[in-house]
């Protein structure tokens, strides 16, 4: 197309130095000639006549080219603007759920470390209370077993001394070394 063009420049300036030669040869006779001034009017029609078919309509083509090009690149790259916008907003909003969804975890897992330290603490109290009621029922049962051991010995104390009381009549002197001689053999039985 551009060598068309060319092409059509070239004939516009023959066309052109033939013009010029025309109204040199016109300058040597002295005068205006009327016939030389008709002569370039037409050569000029006929120039412009040229440069219309030749020259306006490639020109004009190429213009029309290139206002398309541009007017698509120029869309284009609004498209790509824009579509460029929409993905940086959606990353924003990507970005932003997930330090949301983030925030809500770190929530959650403290929540459930609360519960579970109140679950754990519970537990903890329950069977420190149920060790110590095992405790306190063992304390009992074996305070309950040496009452009784007491009692039995107390009872076979008192069957011993009763018998020996029995044997032979003791004044206040003799029950009293009997019962120390029982207090002690108490004693050593242990």
């Amino acid at each position: 197309m551009y060598s068309l063009l060319w092409m059509n420049v070239k004939g516009v300036k023959a066309v052109s130095t033939l013009t010029n030669s025309l109204l040199l040869g016109a300058e040597g006779g002295g005068g205006l000639l009327v016939g030389d001034m008709l002569f370039q009017l037409i050569m000029f029609v006929v120039l412009l006549v040229l440069l219309r078919i030749f020259a306006w309509g490639p020109i004009m083509g190429v213009m029309k080219d290139r206002e398309d090009h541009i007017s698509n690149e120029i869309e284009t790259a609004e498209k790509n603007r824009k579509d460029a916008e929409r993905m940086s907003q959606e990353a924003q909003e990507e970005l932003k759920k997930t330090r949301q969804e983030a925030q809500q975890i770190i929530e959650n897992a403290k929540q459930t470390a609360k519960e579970q330290e109140q679950s754990i603490i519970a537990t903890a109290k329950s069977e420190s209370e149920r060790i110590k009621e095992s405790a306190r029922q063992e304390i009992e049962t074996e305070k309950d077993k040496a009452v009784q051991a007491l009692q039995d010995q107390v009872a076979s104390l008192s069957v011993r001394i009763a018998s020996k009381v029995i044997e032979k009549e003791l004044t206040a002197q003799d029950q009293e070394q009997l019962i120390n001689e029982y207090i002690k053999e108490l004693g050593e039985e242990k």
